[in-house]
């Protein structure tokens, strides 16, 4: 059962997370060689664990609801916490999914053999243990632990405080899994308190863990960022861009403009700027504008915007970098696709931009030039997911610019041995 540890019980904490660790890397040992079909047998039974105890699960995020109302929680991070059947069943989907993919560990990525004869190949291991700070969002237990599980990593789960019951409820359906198919427990691991000293311990447990991955606000984030000595793979924003451009068709803009904003307005692949190119003219903008307005979407626009409907609301200069996760977006005009470009460098995250337009020079020209890890033409932003990608789920997105960006998969979980096969050669 979770409990809180007062702030004087530090060493408590310390002693704590030692003990997750050193459990972790043991049991990263065992999974770093388990058979495909071992993993898929621990992945399918945490998949039927979380179908037949959704009711157990749906009872814990009923607590976590009741506490996060009673603390005044934001409504996105309302959104992101609320469980139905629905959303379960997408849990378990997602963990039927990856245990589909192909095995990403002992994957020959290259071989070549050099003149003296030493035989030389590049294959894929596991990382190792990964350590997964998140907040509101329990599904991130389940799709981190699968994700982690399935590429052969031992994972060690903090939870935020919100969301603390039902991430034990899928966590320990998770364990059932391991256990189900004779692999260590302690190959997924929840962290059994809320204290934050438990975050810091993480930060700084280098023996121990191999790489943070962070999701949630960007407090959080950028605490990680900052404080940790182990290795981070994150992003801070998710500043999502959609640009019309003059050879947009105007009816899909607005469907894409509408999905991108509205779908999930809570999500990182939200888009919260709207860029139009300013050879569209007034009737053109105006129609993608207003399908916003008419879809609820509060609209705060630049001074060429401000004139096409009287709902539009004045941008200040912090809206253009502002990530709202609520249904509210930024709209400006552009000078053409060179415009747009200059505007999403100049504000945007590196996250996930999208063209939408029938000209494909344009459109070639937008995605070979846009700095972020998700370039999109003709479709809505809110596809960056990795679910969406066929990679079953995702860890997070990530913006980094060294070992792996996007969407971060089972794939992206694993980094690079080599093995070379000799004959006696010594080196002259």
């Amino acid at each position: 059962m979770t409990r809180t540890v007062r702030r004087e019980d530090a060493r408590t904490i310390a002693d704590m997370m030692e003990d997750l660790g050193h459990a972790a890397r043991q049991a990263a040992g065992v999974l770093a060689h388990a058979p495909d079909a071992q993993k898929r047998r621990a992945l399918d039974f945490a998949a039927t664990s979380l179908r037949d105890d959704r009711d157990d699960i749906l009872a814990a995020n009923l607590i976590d609801l009741e506490n996060a109302r009673a603390a005044n929680i934001p409504a996105p991070m309302l959104e992101r916490l609320t469980l139905d059947h629905s959303r379960i069943e997408s849990m378990a989907a997602a963990l039927d999914a990856v245990a589909q993919l192909d095995d990403p560990v002992g994957r020959e990525q290259a071989r070549w053999s050099r003149p003296n004869g030493l035989d030389i190949a590049r294959v894929s291991v596991p990382l190792g243990v990964i350590g997964i700070i998140y907040e509101s969002r329990p599904n991130v237990t389940a799709d981190a632990g699968a994700l982690c599980l399935k590429s052969g990593n031992a994972a060690i789960l903090r939870g935020g405080s919100e969301s603390v019951a039902t991430s034990h409820v899928i966590a320990r359906c998770l364990r059932e899994g391991l256990a189900s198919a004779d692999l260590p427990e302690d190959a997924i691991q929840m962290v059994p308190v809320t204290d934050r000293a438990a975050v810091g311990e993480m930060l700084t447990m280098t023996r121990w863990i191999d790489i943070i991955v962070p999701r949630g606000g960007p407090s959080l984030v950028e605490r990680v960022q900052r404080e940790s000595r182990v290795p981070v793979l994150a992003h801070l924003v998710g500043l999502c861009h959609v640009y019309v451009d003059a050879d947009a068709d105007l009816d899909m803009a607005c469907n894409i403009a509408i999905n991108a904003k509205m779908r999930r307005t809570s999500i990182c692949g939200a888009a919260e700027t709207l860029l139009l190119d300013s050879s569209l003219d007034d009737a053109g903008r105006r129609t993608v504008v207003q399908a916003l307005l008419d879809h609820g979407c509060e609209v705060r626009g630049d001074r060429s915007t401000e004139p096409l409907d009287p709902r539009v609301k004045p941008a200040s200069a912090n809206d253009w970098s502002t990530e709202y996760l609520d249904a509210v977006i930024s709209v400006a005009c552009v000078n053409g696709v060179v415009g747009a470009l200059e505007h999403i460098k100049r504000h945007g995250s590196e996250h996930t931009d999208s063209i939408v337009t029938e000209n494909e020079s344009v459109a070639e020209y937008f995605l070979a030039r846009t700095p972020s890890a998700i370039a999109v033409w003709n479709a809505s932003t809110q596809f960056a997911d990795g679910g969406e990608f066929g990679m079953g789920a995702e860890i997070g997105i990530s913006t980094n610019r060294l070992h792996a960006r996007g969407p971060v998969g089972v794939e992206q979980l694993t980094t690079m041995k080599y093995i070379v096969r000799g004959s006696g050669q010594t080196r002259p």
